[in-house]
């Protein structure tokens, strides 16, 4: 299964003092929009997501569709056909996207640790 472009979402108290300590640490924006609470930021091939007031948890994200750089590629697996899979595994899944559309889609499921896993589907 190719789940595409990792990144984390970080769930931050303050996106300006959060930006800063990642600056330290060499990350550099990447994209987002600080005037909608969110920017992403990246270091080489890492990728880190800053969200101030959007969701309660951390979340892993995965991006069928997108490389590192969020730019698209060729031949991916398409989020529903991931989706049909983790069903085929028995995975239960706490949002699943539409199997009779196309294009941009998400699912979200929770491994057992709590860690929501969101898998994004921007193409």
């Amino acid at each position: 299964m190719k789940l595409g472009a990792f990144s984390i979402s970080l769930n931050v108290k303050d996106l300006t003092i959060s930006k800063e300590f990642y600056e330290k640490l060499g990350f550099s924006v990447f994209g987002g929009d600080a005037s909608y609470n969110y920017l992403i930021l990246k270091n080489e091939f890492c990728v880190i997501g800053l969200f101030e007031g959007m969701f309660e948890k951390n979340i892993l994200t995965f991006n069928p569709g997108w490389d590192q750089n969020a730019a698209t590629i060729p031949h991916f697996e398409d989020v529903r056909e991931i989706q049909q899979k983790l069903i085929n595994q028995e995975l239960t899944l706490d949002r699943m996207a539409d199997k009779n559309t196309k294009g941009p889609a998400s699912i979200v499921l929770t491994d057992p640790d709590g860690n929501p896993i969101l898998i994004d589907q921007h193409v």
